[in-house]
């Protein structure tokens, strides 16, 4: 008799051997809550100004100390599917406004949370999706409604405006610092914010991170910091013209190679004098254009080197061209690609060129005031390295916020108190509303429950307590309005006006981050089955660190 194998059925039958394949309620969609909830519990944690640290060791051994959620979020490598698109949301935030990664992570993960609940009631997944679309569209209706009046035009020069608005995502990154970065940031960014606000460029602020001091020794200079010292023995100059050469100052060898029969000793040394004639040339030619500054992208060489100290020319290299290119944004210079003499119109202007040693490390300080400044740097001095990094991100938050209010500079109230409204406006919402989509609209209100419960408790308050005064206060006056205002004071841990706080979030981080997590939560929801193909094979890449340096 013929061997009898089983023939795959259903399913089997059609995909090759090898694919996993889950389907219905409980293998596909409550697995994928599942996941997005577990991502979002990681998150929470580090909401807020009293937010945790998360210690995450990448996959090359890189360690992080952080609690920015778009940090962490990307360092984790996140394999589920379902998971990742949560990620996906929290980068998307990150590149829009490029702060409120946190909120959008774990609001979505509340969402889905509340709607693992329904689910397990007997909604089904398109009832929930319809009640939280119509949730989230009256969402955007009542946050345009919260907006602080008069804060819709605002002087983006006027540092104390922008203090103002900067301190909640600084504070969240940095809590307790935020007196002392706020002002170096705004300082830096009023600085090189152009005639058109709206075309602010985020690169034109530099974070130059220099281990030492502490963060009541940082400063903000106009210009760039370089972490590297002038190579000859010139270190200062002022009202210099500069002179940028990408390809480095060095005699350059011929593009092919040449042999040169020498016969007798006159022709060695003459060879050798005409080489030193011919640099001498090019560097004399540079010093007559009127340049005082040579700044180099790459090597330069000893012999350059000695005449550029005699013709009294500056030499700077910067070897990285991103670097170089800034440089030349500051500078208003052109560079050019080898070594000749500079026309007028490619010469830059400096106001300063000096070396100066900031906690033991020599760093060549190139100022610009009257010029374009298109750059300013925000120095950063701190005790350990993975300080600086987590200050760095602080700055890069709060440079990313004034992007944001070049754009649209309204407000809304902070510290949880706008979450506590859109929470009660939506819970009245649902309750005039018929179907089945009034219980996911109420679920959605109830979602708004974990921004000032994961505050508090994160500040170690009782989170139960601070909801119900929350609460009481909203609806203590039967006024359409209520007192909107209320949020929660972390320090004294009560619940106060947070317009006497000054704590005010920019309308359209939150706009942004509500939006973007909804989204997420509903295309999470939107899925019945997985189907996971067998994974290629292929050679296994060999385990890292085997022959890696640590780069």
């Amino acid at each position: 008799m013929v061997g009898f194998s089983m023939q795959p059925y259903g399913i089997q039958s059609m995909l090759k051997e090898g694919h996993r394949h889950l389907s219905g309620l409980d293998e596909a969609v409550l697995k994928n809550i599942d996941a997005c909830k577990q991502l979002s519990t990681i998150t929470r944690t580090s909401l807020g100004p009293n937010g945790m640290n998360k210690m995450v060791i990448n996959h090359l051994d890189k360690l992080f100390v952080t609690n920015d959620a778009a940090t962490i979020v990307n360092e984790l490598e996140v394999q589920h599917p379902a998971a990742k698109l949560l990620v996906l949301a929290g980068k998307a935030q990150q590149e829009e406004i490029g702060d409120g990664a946190n909120l959008t992570v774990s609001f979505a993960g509340e969402l889905l949370q509340n709607a693992e609940e329904l689910i397990r009631m007997g909604l089904h997944p398109s009832e929930i999706i319809v009640g939280y679309t119509k949730a989230i569209n009256k969402t955007i209706e009542a946050l345009e409604e919260l907006v602080e009046k008069g804060s819709e035009n605002m002087n983006v020069r006027d540092k104390d405006e922008v203090i103002l608005r900067m301190r909640s995502p600084v504070a969240s990154k940095q809590f307790g610092q935020e007196d002392t970065l706020c002002p170096l940031i705004a300082e830096a960014c009023i600085q090189v914010c152009p005639k058109n606000p709206t075309n602010f460029n985020v690169d034109n602020v530099r974070v130059a991170k220099l281990l030492g001091g502490g963060l009541h020794n940082s400063l903000v200079v106009r210009g760039m910091v370089l972490k590297s010292d002038a190579a000859g023995s010139i270190k200062r100059i002022e009202n210099a013209k500069v002179a940028v050469f990408a390809g480095g100052v060095d005699t350059t060898a011929t593009e092919t190679k040449g042999t040169v029969l020498i016969h007798s000793a006159e022709q060695l040394e003459n060879y050798a004098k005409t080489e030193e004639a011919k640099v001498e040339e090019l560097i004399k030619a540079v010093a007559d254009s009127g340049a005082k500054v040579i700044v180099s992208g790459s090597a330069v060489g000893e012999m350059a080197l000695h005449f550029c100290e005699r013709y009294k020319l500056m030499v700077l290299k910067i070897s990285s061209k991103f670097e170089l290119r800034r440089f030349c944004r500051t500078t208003g210079a052109i560079a050019l690609l080898k070594l000749s003499q500079p026309s007028p119109d490619d010469l830059g202007y400096v106001d300063s060129v000096s070396v100066e040693e900031i906690g033991g490390a020599r760093v060549t300080i190139v100022k610009n005031e009257q010029g374009g400044n298109s750059v300013s740097t925000v120095v950063l001095r701190g005790s350990t390295d993975s300080i600086l990094d987590d200050l760095e991100r602080a700055v890069d938050d709060g440079v990313n916020s004034y992007k944001a209010m070049c754009r649209d500079s309204r407000m809304v109230p902070g510290a949880a108190a706008t979450e506590i409204e859109l929470a009660k406006r939506l819970k009245e919402f649902s309750l005039k509303e018929t179907g089945l989509d009034q219980y996911a609209i109420a679920k959605f209100a109830e979602s708004f429950e974990m921004i000032p419960k994961t505050l508090a408790e994160n500040a170690g308050l009782n989170a139960i307590e601070i909801i119900a005064s929350l609460y009481a206060e909203h609806a203590s006056s039967n006024t359409k309005v209520g007192n909107a205002k209320v949020g929660i004071d972390l320090e004294e841990g009560a619940c106060k006006d947070v317009s006497s706080l000054n704590i005010w979030d920019l309308y359209i981080t939150k706009l942004f981050a509500l939006k973007y997590a909804a989204d997420a939560a509903c295309t999470v929801l939107r899925v019945d089955q997985i189907i996971m193909a067998k994974p290629a094979g292929g050679p296994r890449p060999p385990p890292a660190g085997a022959g890696m340096d640590e780069d």
